[in-house]
């Protein structure tokens, strides 16, 4: 494993969603987005504390209507989470959620009418200290635009954001931030990487429309992935046709896997063969489930084997190594105990928990220090 991370992220300036620090320094913030009637107020909270569970730091709810505002400042009531109100064409839904404590607004500025118009919202915002976010679709790109290119294009994509970007410049507004999503892989790419060196804004990613849960996490993971490698990126979304709580998993196993953002067990596992001394598969499937609360960073190895196993369970937190008659348990990269295979996933589960409570415990006491160091120094 390289001893530091070799991305290089993009400078951006800084905006605040909220209490959530978005582009700069801070680490890439992960979101997803309500479907129910927004109208339906209980069960569009039920759905933002299931998002919020599984590990989003920024929530968006579409309001297509004044009702729906008013359905908005409800649930802004009963939930902490930083919320973006979804907005298209009608300002004076923008105006309203403003006032009712929205923390950014998803709003094109050249779809909602008359320089005035615009006018009210960017300095509403100002007021109040929200950013905005342009969204660029390639689905839905302006018609003037669909005339020039003929079809959606990276370049029309660029072309609509500068234009937006124009307006927001004109009245001395940027606190903003910007995304340029397609459902396709390649446009959504070129997109992003001609933006990324003509702006400073963060930078919102996505593959819109990516599909379902399978199909649509593997070309998420493809397109952002390949962004982020760049280093381009301040907050993503995972656009799925599935539960929202499968957006966040999928974006916290991405940012995991690059080693941008670390929450939870980092599962290390073979995909077995039959050299395996336990069913590889059926374990992991049990511990996923069970260990889901789990918040603490930990490296845990899965393998069936000892012909991978020892080496992966040397450089984990904890790793088990399938053996006969019975697997083998490293702690801290060194062999500790034997498990035997009848109570694998129990015996595992309760291994693993012990291990997470250790690195807590060892994480707060840290941060005590540092916080006694720090007071220390200042008295």
């Amino acid at each position: 494993m390289f001893a530091e991370n070799p991305i290089r992220r993009r400078k951006s300036r800084q905006v605040m969603v909220g209490d959530i620090a978005v582009g700069g320094d801070a680490p890439i913030a992960i979101q997803s987005m309500t479907n129910t009637d927004t109208c339906d107020v209980s069960a569009t909270v039920a759905q933002i504390q299931r998002i919020v569970d599984a590990g989003a730091d920024i929530v968006r709810v579409s309001v297509p209507t004044l009702d729906a505002a008013d359905a908005f400042g409800m649930i802004r009531q009963q939930v902490t989470v930083p919320l973006v109100a979804d907005i298209h064409f009608d300002h004076k839904i923008a105006l309203k959620v403003a006032d009712l404590g929205v923390d950014c607004l998803r709003i094109n500025p050249g779809n909602i009418g008359r320089d005035e118009r615009v006018r009210a919202v960017v300095e509403k915002a100002r007021d109040l200290n929200i950013p905005i976010r342009i969204g660029v679709n390639a689905g839905s790109l302006g018609k003037e635009l669909q005339r020039k290119y003929g079809e959606p294009t990276p370049e029309a994509m660029v072309e609509s954001a500068l234009r937006h970007i124009d307006i927001l410049d004109k009245m001395n507004f940027d606190n903003f931030k910007l995304s340029l999503k397609a459902s396709d892989i390649f446009m959504t790419l070129a997109a992003y990487r001609l933006i990324a060196d003509q702006t400073d804004c963060p930078l919102h990613l996505g593959i819109t429309e990516a599909g379902g849960l399978r199909a649509g996490t593997v070309k998420s993971a493809v397109g952002i992935g390949a962004l982020l490698l760049d280093g381009i990126g301040d907050t993503l979304r995972v656009s799925l046709a599935a539960d929202p709580v499968e957006e966040i998993k999928v974006g916290w196993d991405l940012l995991k896997s690059l080693r941008l953002r670390s929450k939870g067990i980092n599962f290390i596992a073979c995909p077995s063969c039959s050299r395996q001394n336990f069913d590889v598969i059926k374990t992991m499937e049990a511990l996923e489930n069970r260990l889901d609360d789990v918040r603490v960073p930990m490296d845990v190895a899965v393998i069936g084997c000892i012909v991978n196993g020892p080496g992966e369970a040397k450089v984990a937190d904890m790793g088990l190594t399938g053996g006969s008659p019975q697997n083998l348990l490293y702690i801290d990269g060194k062999p500790f105990t034997k498990i035997k295979p009848d109570n694998l996933v129990e015996d595992l589960e309760r291994a693993i928990r012990a291990k997470a409570k250790e690195k807590s415990l060892a994480r707060e006491q840290v941060i005590a220090s540092d916080i006694a160091a720090s007071d220390q120094k200042n008295n």
